[in-house]
């Protein structure tokens, strides 16, 4: 199964709508979390939230996982060992108060696991691949250190 999360603070029809248009046309089923979103999917299976008890399952449950670039969805894949594909939000879209998701990506691009889309044949494409999943050990040590530097900056900064 595709898990599809947006997370629950904020809408991201765009991801959902983009999702939703080629459902049909992938090999395994979809489950689209849309939280505050207004748009409705016609074409694949959705819920308002994942109730936190069933969350584990239904991560457990996921080949792959699509989302915004939120650094705890991306925390969650890794402990579960799913690939995840990321799609920024975007400030000039309305899509979030800043480009904050824009700066997280670019920071994520290339580690195992990851992938990031930046626009719908993108996500469809590593939708219809065998995507790699994370390793539990982080290959660069250099990398690691790279991403906390990266994380305690944001953080000190939002």
């Amino acid at each position: 199964m595709i898990l599809v999360t947006v997370g629950t603070q904020l809408p991201f029809d765009r991801l959902i709508k983009a999702v939703d248009s080629f459902a049909e046309e992938l090999t395994k089923p979809v489950l689209a979390q849309i939280g505050k979103g207004t748009y409705t999917p016609q074409n694949m299976k959705w819920i308002k939230n994942i109730e936190p008890a069933d969350f584990d399952r239904v991560f457990r449950d996921a080949t792959v996982i699509v989302s915004h670039a939120g650094i705890g969805t991306v925390l969650t894949a890794k402990r579960f060992g799913k690939p995840i594909i990321l799609v920024p939000r975007k400030a000039s879209l309305g899509e979030h108060r800043n480009d904050h998701q824009l700066a997280t990506v670019s920071q994520l691009v290339g580690r195992p696991g990851i992938y990031v889309a930046q626009s719908d044949d993108e996500l469809k494409d590593y939708l219809l691949q065998d995507l790699d999943s994370p390793s539990h050990e982080d290959a660069s040590d250099a990398g690691r250190a790279s991403l906390v530097s990266y994380l305690k900056g944001y953080l000190a900064t939002g």
